[in-house]
C-alpha cells in the first residue's frame, strides 16, 4: 500500500493544507479503531463481571475488616488461630480431593467407551451422563438418603445377600458425603474428559501397534498424555465446585461433616457475623487462586482449556 493512495483513500488527505499519512499512521489509526471497536463489543461482558464479580468480592472484603470497633483484622485472625476453621478447611480439601480421584477413576473409563464406541451405544453413555442435570441436586441428595440409610436400599440389598451382617453406616459421616458428591460431580468430569478424547486421532494408535506396541503401551505413551488436558481441565472444575458445595454435604453429612460453605452460612444465619463469614469466603478465595498458580506453574492454564 503506498503513501500516495493513502493520501487520496483516508478521510481528510483532501485538505491540501493537512500533509498526507503515513503508512505507519495509517496501520496505527486503523489499530485504534479495531481496538475501540473490541472494547464496545466487550463492554457488557466487561459490565456484567464488574457488577456481579467485582463489587461483590470488593464488598466482602469491606465487610472481612469491619467489626463494631471498626477496622479490624480480627475476623482473619481468628481463622488462623481457632482450631475449627483449620478443621474444617481441612476436611472441605479432603473431601474436594477424594470426590476429584474418586471421578478420574470412574470417569475415565465412562469417557473412552463414548468417545470410542459409535452409534446408538455413544449416545447411550452421553445421554446417561447428561440426565442427571435435568433433575435437582437437593432431588438427588435425598434420593441417597433413602438409598444409604441404616434400612435404605444399599443395606438391606448387602445383607440380603450376606455380604454384611449389620448395617453400614453411611449417612451423616464423611462417606455419605463423598458418594453424594461424587454421584453430583461425576458428570463434570465425564464431559471434559470426552471433549479431548473424541478428538484423538484413532490413527495414532493404529500407527504406535503397527510398529510393535502392544496396547497398554500405546495408552500409557500416546492416548493417556493426550488425554492429559482433558484430565487437568476436568480435576479442575470438579475440585473447585466441590469446594464451595452446600447442598448435598449438608444432607448426608447430617451437621456432622462441616465444610467451609456450611460455614459460611452458620456464621450468617445463626451468629449473623457478616465479617466472619466474608473474612472465610475470602480465605477460600486465596487459597483456590494459590492451587491455579502452582498448577499454572507446570502446566499452563492455556494448555489445559485446550488454547494452542
Amino acid at each position: 500500500m503506498s503513501n500516495a493512495y493513502l493520501a487520496k483513500t483516508l478521510p481528510g488527505s483532501g485538505n491540501p493544507q493537512q500533509p498526507p499519512m503515513t503508512t505507519t499512521q495509517a496501520l496505527a489509526r486503523e489499530e485504534r479503531k479495531e481496538n475501540t471497536s473490541m472494547l464496545l463489543l466487550l463492554a457488557p461482558a466487561l459490565f456484567m463481571v464488574v457488577v456481579l464479580l467485582i463489587l461483590p468480592m470488593c464488598w466482602l472484603a469491606f465487610q472481612s475488616v469491619q467489626t463494631e470497633e471498626g477496622f479490624s483484622l480480627a475476623n482473619y485472625v481468628r481463622i488462623f488461630q481457632e482450631r475449627i476453621y483449620w478443621d474444617t478447611f481441612a476436611l472441605t480439601f479432603k473431601i474436594s480431593f477424594m470426590v476429584t480421584i474418586l471421578s478420574i477413576v470412574l470417569g475415565f473409563p465412562i469417557a473412552y467407551a463414548a468417545s470410542r464406541l459409535h452409534g446408538f451405544w455413544a449416545n447411550l453413555i452421553l445421554v446417561c451422563v447428561i440426565i442427571p442435570f435435568w433433575t435437582s441436586v437437593l432431588v438427588r441428595s435425598y434420593a441417597w438418603l433413602v438409598l444409604l440409610q441404616r434400612r435404605g436400599l444399599v443395606n438391606q440389598t448387602l445383607m440380603d445377600l450376606g455380604i454384611i451382617d449389620q448395617p453400614l453406616n453411611l449417612m451423616h459421616n464423611t462417606t455419605g458425603t463423598v458418594i453424594g458428591t461424587l454421584h453430583v460431580m461425576l458428570p463434570f468430569m465425564v464431559l471434559p474428559l470426552y471433549s479431548v478424547m473424541k478428538k484423538i486421532p484413532q490413527d495414532l494408535l493404529q500407527a504406535s501397534e503397527s510398529l510393535g506396541a502392544k496396547p497398554f503401551y500405546t495408552f500409557r505413551r500416546v492416548f493417556l498424555p493426550m488425554a492429559a488436558p482433558g484430565i487437568m481441565a476436568g480435576s479442575i472444575l470438579v475440585f473447585v465446585i466441590c469446594l464451595g458445595f452446600f447442598i448435598t454435604p449438608e444432607l448426608l453429612g447430617g451437621g456432622r461433616t462441616i465444610l467451609v460453605s456450611m460455614l459460611v452460612q452458620r456464621n450468617v444465619e445463626l451468629y449473623h457475623a457478616w465479617g466472619a463469614a466474608s473474612a472465610v469466603g475470602l480465605v477460600l478465595l486465596f487459597v483456590v487462586f494459590l492451587i491455579f498458580w502452582g498448577i499454572n506453574r507446570f502446566i499452563p492454564i492455556e494448555r489445559i482449556l485446550g488454547a494452542r
